[in-house]
């Protein structure tokens, strides 16, 4: 559905970013924005800041920023369309009406009864857990310790003993054949026909990051197999690209999530205080587990069985987690087999501890590498420090690659130089093995250094245009936006003096613009960069140095991109130049006034 731009201005414009993040945030005000503690990250000292000036959220710790919709869509997992219709309706705003395709339309009708036909089961099952028939069930819930809040928080429930009770529960309530067979709650069988799937089971419902009902997991009560059983793949259940316990988790203000094998460890967790804590539905960890995950923290810590199944689990995990921008540590639960085991061993403070000391993820694949080698045996202990030298080649950084060279170096009792040697030379080894391609000349440090300073002038000139709005007559005749040579800058650049030229600079509108969120993020850290106002004549000749440092870095990149036969680009670079020259020099002084 596609919704204009004065639509979505006018939902934005009547939701004051100050009193919607308030109800997510503790709020106090300094000066002209309001403080609270970063609801994206784990903080001791507010660093996370709001404009009622410019509309904008931004926190000096992490970087997270935006308007009143990244916040929404980032703090409930929202796509743009549903936080806009979450506003809208906060603020009394009626949005036109969605048009469908008929085959659009179909597909949404499909899920949305299947989303309440799960709900329906769910709310079933968890009235079978609390009837006499159900005590089995609960007797099973109660010996693992678990108490009646957390049973009601879960939802849990208990699939009867006779088979085909679900099915006429929800015929009774009017759904038809194909519906249900499309639910995934139920197979066909030549004599029986339709029969539920789960029967005798403690049942586990599957919620999305919304809180819908998606799919089950069902714990046989007695010895039949499988000892658990989930949902198939339905319209609405993608395995896959759901995790367990993820609807509650992604609200911690835990740095982390953990990630546990099953349901009950996930469930005992969460009733010892752990409540980041989340599982995959039946199936290994996948890739699109971890960019799940990756929307909510940059680590995870892996809890996985102590045994040696686990132990291939965590490393399967690793590279996933990895590849996905996330830092993997290992937890050592031993001498006890999974996090529930711990935990009723020995408690919360305990378990947390060993939270704490988390094995590095390399180091935890090295540790495990070990045990397929002899180390008492000469030949096979080279080989085994001839593996480790592989693996150390995977990290592209040699500062990064010296440090575990460092650690690994300690550990087992080699000297660094050794092993940094037998690395080097492995590494050499490979690249005389491969073809010779030309290499591009690069520039030293200098080059980045001037980009970063660059960068620099470019963010703190449009956090003065969008803070100071006198600035514009400041920098008429100096400054524009063909002067931003960053591309995203230049785009932000252009936006902002199209608004100054409509009368009105407003960065949370300008936002809107852009629909990538991390392009989102690094606009919004343009109109925060630092500024320091202490004096008014220091902060005179602050501005002028960002003006001169901004115009001469366009000037050199307009230079080094001019054509050999623009003559006029040329004319125009001179002209450049001997402006900035006068203004260096102070035969031109510019007006700054911080109105």
């Amino acid at each position: 559905m596609y919704y204009s731009d004065e639509i979505i201005e006018e939902v934005r414009m009547k939701n004051d970013i100050v009193d919607v993040i308030s109800g997510y945030v503790k709020l106090q005000r300094k000066g002209s924005s309001y403080f609270g503690l970063c609801p994206f990250h784990n903080e001791k000292s507010p660093s996370f800041s709001v404009s009622p000036d410019k509309q904008m959220y931004y926190c000096f710790g992490c970087g997270a920023g935006g308007n009143v919709f990244t916040f929404i869509m980032e703090y409930e997992n929202y796509n743009f369309v549903e936080a806009l219709k979450y506003l809208a309706e906060r603020a009394g705003v009626r949005l036109p009406e969605e048009e469908f395709s008929k085959e659009a339309r179909a597909s949404a009708d499909l899920k949305s009864r299947l989303l309440e036909i799960q709900k329906r089961a769910a709310s079933f099952y968890y009235y079978q857990l609390w009837q006499e028939s159900g005590r089995q069930g609960l007797d099973y819930l109660k010996n693992r310790q678990l108490s009646d809040e957390t049973i009601k928080k879960f939802g849990l429930g208990y699939s009867p003993k006779y088979s085909g009770t679900l099915y006429k529960y929800l015929k009774s309530k009017g759904y038809t054949d194909e519906l249900l067979k499309e639910s995934g709650l139920f197979h066909i069988e030549e004599r029986r026909g339709m029969q539920d799937k789960f029967w005798n089971r403690v049942m586990f419902p599957i919620m999305d990051v919304n809180n819908r009902v998606i799919g089950f997991g069902g714990r046989v009560m007695g010895d039949a197999k499988p000892k658990y059983l989930n949902s198939p793949e339905t319209k609405v259940f993608d395995k896959s690209r759901n995790l367990y316990g993820l609807n509650i988790a992604r609200t911690s203000r835990k740095p982390y999530l953990i990630i546990c094998e099953g349901y009950m460890d996930v469930i005992a967790m969460h009733q010892a205080g752990f409540n980041n804590a989340v599982a995959s539905l039946g199936t290994a960890l996948t890739s699109g587990h971890a960019s799940l995950m990756s929307r909510y923290t940059k680590e995870v810590l892996l809890t996985y069985d102590s045994d040696e199944a686990g132990q291939k689990a965590a490393l399967r995990g690793i590279p996933i987690l990895k590849a996905a921008g996330i830092r993997p540590r290992v937890v050592n639960l031993t001498p006890y087999k999974d996090p529930d085991e711990f935990i009723k061993a020995e408690g919360r403070e305990t378990f947390e501890k060993r939270l704490e000391e988390a094995e590095n993820a390399f180091l935890f694949e090295i540790r495990v590498l070990e045990k397929q080698y002899d180390l008492s045996d000469p030949e096979s202990k080279t080989a085994f420090f001839r593996e480790i030298a592989r693996k150390l080649l995977e990290f592209p950084e040699e500062l990064e690659r010296n440090n575990y060279i460092e650690s690994l170096s300690g550990i087992y009792q080699i000297k660094f130089e050794d092993l940094r040697k037998m690395v080097n030379n492995m590494a050499l080894s490979a690249v005389s093995s491969q073809p010779r391609t030309p290499r591009i000349r690069e520039t030293g440090g200098k080059k980045d250094s001037r980009e970063d300073g660059g960068r620099k002038a470019q963010r703190l000139m449009l956090t003065c245009l969008t803070s100071y709005p006198s600035m514009f007559d400041t920098i008429a005749g100096y400054i524009t936006p063909e002067d931003f040579v960053t591309p995203l800058y230049h785009r932000a650049a252009e936006l902002v003096f199209a608004q100054h030229e409509e009368g009105e600079v407003n960065p949370a509108r300008l936002l809107n613009q852009f629909s990538d969120p991390e392009e989102q993020k690094e606009v919004t850290a343009l109109f925060h960069a630092t500024l320091h106002l202490e004096g008014e004549e220091e902060a005179r000749k602050a501005v002028l140095e960002t003006v001169c440092r901004l115009k001469r870095d366009s000037i050199t990149w307009k230079n080094e991109h001019l054509a050999p036969t623009d003559l006029a680009g040329l004319q125009q670079i001179v002209e450049a130049r001997k402006r900035l020259e006068d203004l260096e020099r102070g035969r031109v002084t510019l007006h700054i006034s911080f109105d």
